[in-house]
C-alpha cells in the first residue's frame, strides 16, 4: 500500500480507538454514577442521548471508510459468495428476531425518559431469549458474521479487525456490569454458555434457562 493509504488507515484507526474508549466511556456505572449524583435531573434522558451520540459518533467514521476504502483485498465469489451472503441474510433475520426478547423501550432510552427514572441501574431484570441459551451476546455474534461475510477492501479489513477487539473487550465490561447487577445467577450463566460464538457441545436447556431465570427473581424480591 502506499504512503497516502497507510495515512488514510491510520486516521480511521484513530478515530475508531476514539469511538470506542468514549462508547465504553459513557456507559460505564463510574460515569452513569457521577451523572446521577450531581445531575440527577437529567438521568431519565441518559441512555436515550447515550445512543443518539452513539450513532452520530459513527458518521464522520463511515464518512471516512467511504471516502478512503483503500485496495481492494478479497471478494466472495461462486458458491462462496452464496454461503457468504446467506450467513449475513440469517445473521439478519436473527437480530430481527432477538427483538422480540428485548424490551426496546428500554433499550432506546425511551421509558426511562418517559417515567422520569432516574436510577443508574437498567430496569430490565434477567432474562433469557432462545439465543441466549447458546451465546452470552447474540447481538454481538451476529454482528461478527455480519463483518466477516462482507466483501474486504483495506478500510474494512481494519474496520473488522478493531470492532471484533472491541466486541471481546467490550463483552468483557458490560459482563462487569451484570455481574454487579444479578451477582451469582449470572456468574452460573457465564459458566455455562460461552461469550461471543456458539459452541454446539454448551447450549443452555430449557429447563436450565428457566432455573436461572427463576433464581434472578427470587434474588430481586429479597429485601
Amino acid at each position: 500500500m502506499t504512503e497516502s493509504v497507510w495515512r488514510d488507515m491510520a486516521l480511521l484507526a484513530f478515530f475508531w480507538l476514539g469511538y470506542f474508549v468514549l462508547h465504553s466511556a459513557l456507559a460505564s456505572l463510574r460515569v452513569k454514577s457521577w451523572v446521577a449524583l450531581h445531575y440527577p435531573e437529567r438521568m431519565p434522558l441518559y441512555r436515550l442521548s447515550y445512543n443518539i451520540f452513539s450513532v452520530l459518533m459513527l458518521l464522520p467514521i463511515l464518512w471516512l471508510m467511504v471516502r478512503n476504502p483503500g485496495p481492494a483485498l478479497w471478494s466472495w465469489q461462486g458458491l462462496e459468495a452464496w454461503l457468504a451472503n446467506g450467513l449475513a441474510l440469517a445473521a439478519v433475520f436473527g437480530f430481527m428476531k432477538s427483538l422480540n426478547y428485548y424490551d426496546t423501550q428500554e433499550f432506546l432510552g425511551l421509558r426511562q425518559w418517559k417515567s422520569n427514572i432516574q436510577r443508574v441501574e437498567d430496569q430490565e431484570g434477567f432474562h433469557l431469549s432462545p439465543f441466549h441459551r447458546y451465546v452470552r451476546h447474540p447481538w454481538y455474534f451476529f454482528g461478527l458474521v455480519l463483518i466477516w461475510t462482507r466483501d474486504m477492501n483495506a478500510a474494512m479489513l481494519l474496520s473488522g479487525l478493531m470492532m471484533t477487539g472491541y466486541f471481546i473487550i467490550g463483552s468483557r465490561l458490560e459482563e462487569k456490569k451484570l455481574v454487579v447487577y444479578h451477582g451469582d445467577v449470572y456468574r452460573r450463566y457465564m459458566e455455562r454458555v460461552p461469550s461471543l460464538i456458539p459452541l454446539p457441545w454448551k447450549p443452555l436447556t430449557a429447563k436450565e434457562a428457566a432455573e436461572l431465570v427463576t433464581a434472578a427473581e427470587r434474588k430481586s424480591e429479597r429485601p
